[in-house]
């Protein structure tokens, strides 16, 4: 799936890192009529699991189309990815109608591989990374978060992207205590010993292909589980 995308130039502004601070993509029509229908999916659905994140969230709609309905469905799951997604979206949408009201008992957090794609640094994304879990933590007292690595981008470990990636990761895994917030790197489930990435299951270098959403779930389905029962 091919999502709209905007020009986006990462400077620096007097007035806070932008990762930290919510802004909309009202401008862009399909990402306001999904807003519209995440918000009415939060205030009349329920959802025991929600998974929080950009494309690579959003198309477990498309090639994980078959182990979501098989594998994630069942424990009563929602979905809140939306392509092109950076930090500071996913933060305009927490506090603009969705997620919140549905009360979730766990959400699935894995976000920042477009603040890192479209310039930001590793440490702007962890920032916007650390308040989303903080907002998610304030606003659902409730809830527990699982909070996942970015993903491995690039063929190599060497590719400037994987290196932010993994950088900003080990920058915001510290926000995670283990039993409210709980972290998960699956970026060694996407990549060979020697680093380099299993591009038979992420094809584009960046989004899984059918085999590695089911890689994802078999990873995260037994946490899930147990902070359902905890």
């Amino acid at each position: 799936m091919v999502y709209p995308t905007v020009a986006f130039a990462w400077v620096m502004y007097p007035f806070g890192n932008p990762a930290a601070i919510p802004h909309d993509r009202l401008d862009e029509q399909w990402w306001q009529r999904r807003h519209d229908h995440c918000v009415r999916m939060s205030t009349y659905g329920r959802a025991d699991v929600a998974f929080l994140g950009d494309s690579i969230t959003q198309n477990w709609e498309y090639d994980g189309e078959h182990v979501w309905d098989t594998q994630i469905a069942p424990l009563k799951a929602a979905n809140f990815g939306f392509g092109g997604d950076r930090t500071e979206h996913v933060l305009w949408r927490l506090d603009h109608g969705e997620l919140i009201s549905m009360h979730p008992k766990v959400v699935v957090v894995m976000i920042g591989t477009n603040n890192i794609g479209q310039g930001a640094t590793p440490d702007e994304t962890a920032e916007g990374v650390r308040t989303i879990v903080k907002t998610l933590t304030e606003k659902l007292p409730k809830s527990k978060v699982l909070l996942l690595g970015i993903f491995p981008r690039g063929m190599t470990p060497d590719d400037p992207g994987r290196r932010k990636t993994v950088e900003a990761t080990a920058l915001f895994k510290g926000v995670a205590d283990g039993k409210r917030v709980r972290f998960m790197d699956l970026g060694g489930v996407f990549t060979h010993p020697d680093g380099t990435l299993r591009s038979t299951m992420l094809p584009d270098l960046l989004h899984p292909n059918a085999a590695g959403y089911e890689i994802w779930a078999q990873a995260v389905l037994p946490e899930i589980r147990a902070m359902l029962r905890a």
